[in-house]
């Protein structure tokens, strides 16, 4: 076997329930694949047979402990293990054939890689003799995921089949968790070779850091109760971490408003008062400004993504910055440090809580957080109140978009799962959908890729069949993955799929609009240039009630605000298929609060042409 250089530690596989190693017993390299995934607790395989990977999918069909569900393109694999994993916590698994198979899982790969999602891609290789020749569907997998992996291997002999699978599983969940592909030749698969578990194994260097250091969260607990104007600046990490209890309780116990990125919706109550909402491009005026004016930002699990911080160097001018996260690399990266912490959320947040008690109680006992914060929070109520969320209704009658995704989430039962695809739809989905709980929003926040809902949507209802899954699709990203449907429809797995259709790849469509002069140049998806087909304009191709129809759904076309809330509650009711509305929206519906591209959070539009006034005194 040949693996790149990397770093680990030594991981610890499932143990067997006996709590004894099993005996050596002699079997194929793909019977040894399929029995260690079975052993590291892999549940559900999302993929596609072929030339280089059968010889794994004959032992497969005879595993009574891993399901297989058979999608209907390798990218819908790898966005429905993506879902699975972000759902459950769990690490989710893809497998495709060699060449192409394996290149349609490049962008669920990079994906996962932007949002931190523990994820195994399985691919097959050619024959070990074979590699390097060009031979028939052959592609360096290996090197073109380089980049875009935490790690990957190329396995050539079938007695490291159980080893690498126990360390890839292990890489892929811990520390920073990551995709970790795993390339195995045909030839591998083909022999034979002595299987025994658990495996031995050694990953030198590998060791990430979960404790943080005692010396750095004095300081960071120090500045906390030292600053006049904190902001808790909460990341996906936080929920990776499964650290949303401790967080809520250093929130409480500091007072300090509270602003979750994109990938961190739910890791604090969007109920709670203390929550300021999402910041960043698309934010609430809130949570923008208040980073902006704050003196402190203690940033958790989170990496100073350039849509939060706009235009970098103006970006939170007068704040120090305690930045805690699990990866060493992502501290400084893009924002120096004043307070560097290298830990898991979870322990970092739960000794930030014990730090900053103690130094309550070693200050001055009259001066309790909330009064000491009064000033603050009464620019940052102002803020809230001045510039809520909010849309305008269509003169012309038509549905609100916004409406639509909100009247979602209110009639929505408890416990629903959101999955959502790029776009303003996303943005929108975030906005106007309450979320109190973590894994209860799944989105493409690093990569922004098209295409992304309905597989994850998928993924997360394979794993958590007793709840409600919903996923909120623009009719561009639809476009692009809806084939999975009929993966939904076959598998029994009833997911429920909003279509927003406004007939144009919408977020595109505002930037021509606000940018562009109006010259709208292919955006429009519902009908063809009027120069080559006149008379296909004002058509809508395709139709997705009858194209949902032909992949086994149940589907519904929604034009009238009327009749809004009876058909998603008709949705909310069929569990025995999936369901697909077609909500055809008002095409001119704008995304606001906006950040330009390029500029300073400063600039901040509340809506078009409004520019919010924070008074003079606010940088003091």
């Amino acid at each position: 076997m040949t693996e790149q250089a990397s770093g680990a530690h030594h991981p610890q596989p499932r143990p067997r329930p006996s709590g004894q190693p099993s005996a050596p017993e002699q079997i194929t390299g793909a019977q040894s694949l399929i029995r260690s995934l079975e052993e590291v607790g892999a549940e559900t395989v999302f993929g596609i047979p072929g030339g280089a990977i059968l010889p794994a999918y004959d032992p497969m069909m005879d595993s009574t402990r891993v399901r297989h569900v058979l999608v209907r393109h390798e990218q819908g694999a790898g966005h429905a293990a993506t879902g699975y994993a972000q759902a459950t916590g769990k690490v989710g698994v893809c497998m495709a054939t060699s060449g192409p198979g394996a290149t349609n899982l490049v962008t669920p790969i990079a994906d996962a890689h932007m949002d931190s999602v523990p994820l195994v891609a399985i691919t097959g290789q050619v024959a070990s003799k074979s590699i390097g020749t060009d031979a028939f569907q052959e592609a360096d997998i290996v090197g073109i995921t380089m980049p875009i992996t935490k790690h990957n291997f190329l396995v050539t002999k079938a007695e490291d089949i159980p080893r690498v699978i126990a360390q890839a599983f292990h890489i892929a969940s811990t520390g920073r968790p990551g995709p970790v592909l795993v390339d195995i030749a045909k030839d591998a698969l083909q022999s034979r070779t002595t299987f025994s578990w658990p495996p031995a194994m050694d990953l030198p260097g590998y060791r990430p850091v979960t404790k943080p250091h005692a010396k750095q969260i004095r300081e960071a607990a120090k500045l906390i109760t030292q600053a006049q104007r904190p902001v808790l600046y909460v990341g996906g990490g936080v929920i990776k971490a499964r650290a949303t209890a401790e967080l809520k309780v250093l929130a409480e116990l500091t007072g300090a408003p509270v602003t979750t990125t994109l990938m961190a919706l739910g890791a604090f109550p969007d109920s709670h008062p203390q929550h300021l909402g999402m910041p960043g491009m698309h934010g609430s005026v809130a949570a923008v400004t208040a980073l902006q004016k704050a003196d402190l930002i203690v940033a958790l699990g989170a990496r100073f993504d350039d849509r939060v911080t706009g235009k970098l160097d103006s970006f939170a001018p007068h704040a120090k910055i305690v930045h805690a996260d699990i990866d060493p690399a992502e501290i400084g990266k893009n924002r120096a440090a004043d307070v560097p912490i290298v830990g898991d959320a979870r322990e970092v947040i739960a000794d930030l809580v014990q730090a900053v008690q103690k130094e309550h109680s070693e200050g001055n006992p009259g001066e309790a957080a909330g009064p000491k914060y009064a000033a603050w929070w009464t620019d940052l109520n102002r803020w809230r109140e001045t510039y809520p969320l909010g849309y305008d209704q269509p003169d012309d009658g038509s549905l609100s978009p916004q409406q639509v995704i909100e009247r979602i989430g209110q009639l929505a039962p408890e416990g629903t799962i959101f999955a959502a695809g790029v776009g303003q739809h996303q943005m929108w989905a975030a906005h106007f959908i309450e979320y109190d709980k973590p894994a209860t929003w799944l989105n493409s926040g690093g990569a922004g890729t098209m295409g992304y809902a309905v597989p994850a949507a998928m993924g997360a209802k394979a794993a958590a069949p007793d709840r409600t899954v919903w996923a909120i699709d623009g009719d561009g990203c639809f476009q692009m993955t809806n084939q999975e449907l009929t993966t939904c429809a076959l598998n029994n797995i009833p997911i429920k799929v909003a279509v927003i259709n406004n007939g144009a790849l919408g977020m595109v469509r505002q930037w021509q609009t606000l940018f562009y002069n109006q010259r709208y140049s292919n955006t429009v998806l519902h009908s063809g240039p009027d120069d080559v087909n006149p008379d296909a304009r004002g058509t809508r191709v395709p139709d997705f009630v009858k194209l949902s129809e032909a992949m086994g759904c149940y589907a519904i076309r929604c034009e009238d605000p009327a009749d809004l809330d009876k058909v998603i509650e008709e949705a909310n009711s069929i569990n025995d298929r999936p369901v697909v509305v077609d909500f055809v929206v008002h095409e001119d519906a704008m995304v606001w609060p906006m950040v330009a591209a390029g500029t300073s959070n400063d600039e901040i539009m509340a809506a078009r042409d409004v520019r919010p006034d924070f008074g003079d005194n606010e940088d003091d």
